[in-house]
């Protein structure tokens, strides 16, 4: 099956960086932090007994939405265009890499050339002359030849430039992992978004027919002269403002919609997403991921999973795409004014040539070359108007700017986690005050209505009712939907998702003590 070009960046960019790095002679240097902006704890200050993290975990996603989610995320890994100009980046990193690493090597050329020449004597009556008494010579000859130069890399420089692009690849696929990581973030927000629109969506038509069959009630008991007039104009607008917010949540769920769809790469028709529920306030949960499940009232709750394992912070400045990037880009900045540095010594260069030439083509072929050379050649920069110079003062310059860089990322990336991790105390604090304020708020609309029917309170009473059940209700999914929101940044924040530690089987020695007891049995 023809592989589509779509699935080319999730797969070959790895492989592209891998076989770059080990066709090349020079290679980049180790990975190696500068000093943190700040003093870093030994764990995290926000959150409780988050500090240990097993190996990261790649979907991360598919804890928080299940298989629909999953599925979502990888076709918008496979099909995303900003995606696969993050790859061609990288790719056009490699190209320089393999540009600045062929300086080191020597240079060989070949050389092929074909000429025809006339000459004429003229002022010697010499027999065979033209009708005009000129005498002319017309001669061919061939040539070919190999040109060889190399410039002895004796101070490093070349290796250094070399060094340098092979950081900067490595911090060009760093930032395609971090786009591969934002994408993913993106589209799982985008799905939550879908998921708390068609709650709003099913609230607000919930609503609107309940304020209708009210406004039915009170239209009766006014034809009756049991209610006053006011009671049944209140109906009516209240009846007419339900209706103008269903039509507003219909209209947030058809740009959840397209705008999920757009993340993935398909054409945003609005068909995109999970069903809107059967008519009678029930929607399918197997369709909508593990962030989803049915609550007791039979409607759809965003539930956020458990705890996740943060790691420690210095954990963060290895792991983090964008601060991996910083480091390469500083790696590489450092390598840049050594070889600026070096441009101040002498270079030396060796050529040579060796050819044959001929008035037969068929000589050519005969090994024996009738033309060669060899030089050597020193240079020695001593005066360019202090081009070199400045040179290096553009390296270290550009150097601090690199440092300062990182250490901005890395300030920023440990504020990230810790708002992160501080974020979901807050937000589960909010989501339990708001049940509760949902319930009661119901329990308060059933005994207003009842009281209302009763003659005991006026109309108003039940609006206001009719009001909170449904602002309580309505910020509930808001802010469930929040924490599933804060609870992807928290994984952005750490570079991705952290899978748990893996206990050994019961009964299972130790590792070290395994690995003494094989050694034992392979000496025996």
């Amino acid at each position: 099956m023809r592989r589509t070009p779509s699935a080319r960046p999730a797969r070959l960019v790895p492989a592209l960086l891998a076989a770059a790095l080990a066709a090349a002679c020079a290679s980049a240097p180790p990975a190696d932090p500068p000093e943190p902006p700040v003093p870093l704890p030994d764990r995290w200050t926000a959150g409780d007994g988050l500090a240990a993290a097993g190996p990261p975990a790649d979907a991360w996603w598919a804890e928080l939405g299940g298989e629909p989610l999953a599925e979502l995320v990888g076709e918008a890994l496979a099909a995303s265009p900003s995606l696969a100009a993050a790859a061609a980046r990288v790719d056009a990193a490699a190209a320089q890499a393999r540009i600045a690493g062929a300086d080191i090597r020597p240079q060989v050329s070949a050389t092929f050339d074909a000429s025809r020449r006339r000459q004429s004597f003229l002022g010697f009556p010499i027999p065979g002359a033209d009708e005009r008494g000129v005498l002319s010579n017309t001669t061919t000859s061939f040539s070919t030849g190999l040109d060889v130069s190399w410039e002895l890399d004796l101070w490093g420089r070349l290796r250094a430039g070399e060094s340098a692009a092979l950081a900067r690849l490595e911090g060009s696929a760093a930032d395609f992992a971090g786009a591969r990581l934002s994408l993913a973030g993106q589209v799982a927000k985008a799905w939550f978004g879908l998921l708390e629109a068609v709650e709003q969506t099913e609230l607000a038509r919930e609503t609107a027919a309940n304020r209708e069959l009210g406004r039915e009630r009170v239209r009766r008991r006014y034809v009756l002269g049991l209610r006053p007039g006011l009671d049944l104009r209140l109906a009516i607008v209240s009846h007419a403002t339900a209706e103008a917010l269903a039509a507003q949540r219909e209209r947030q769920l058809d740009a959840a919609r397209r705008r999920l769809e757009a993340f993935v790469a398909r054409y945003p028709d609005g068909t995109l997403g999970p069903p809107a529920g059967t008519g009678e306030g029930e929607v399918e949960t197997s369709d909508l991921g593990a962030a989803t499940v049915p609550s007791s009232d039979g409607a759809l709750e965003l539930v956020p999973p458990g705890p996740v394992p943060a790691g420690v912070p210095a954990e963060v400045l290895l792991r983090r795409p964008d601060l991996v990037a910083a480091e390469r880009r500083l790696a590489a900045a450092g390598l840049a004014v050594e070889q600026a540095e070096k441009a101040l010594l002498p270079r030396i260069a060796l050529t040579g040539s060796a050819g044959r030439s001929s008035q037969e083509l068929e000589d050519l072929l005969d090994s024996d070359f009738t033309v060669w050379s060899v030089a050597a050649g020193l240079l020695q920069p001593i005066f360019q108007g202090g081009r070199l110079r400045a040179g290096v003062d553009l390296a270290e310059a550009q150097q601090a700017e690199a440092v300062a860089l990182w250490r901005d990322a890395a300030l920023r990336a440990l504020t990230e986690v810790e708002q992160g991790l501080a974020a979901d105390a807050f937000l589960a604090a909010r989501e339990a005050a708001l049940e509760e304020a949902a319930a009661q708020a119901a329990a308060a609309l059933d005994t207003a209505r009842e009281r209302y029917a009763a003659g005991l309170v006026d109309y108003l009473t039940v609006l206001e009712s009719e009001r909170q059940a449904l602002d309580t209700r309505s910020q509930l999914l808001a802010a469930r939907r929040e924490r599933l929101d804060a609870r992807v940044d928290l994984h952005l924040a750490l570079g991705g998702g952290f899978a748990a530690e893996a206990e050994p089987p019961a009964g299972a020695e130790p590792p070290d003590e395994a690995a003494r007891t094989a050694d034992e049995s392979r000496s025996r």
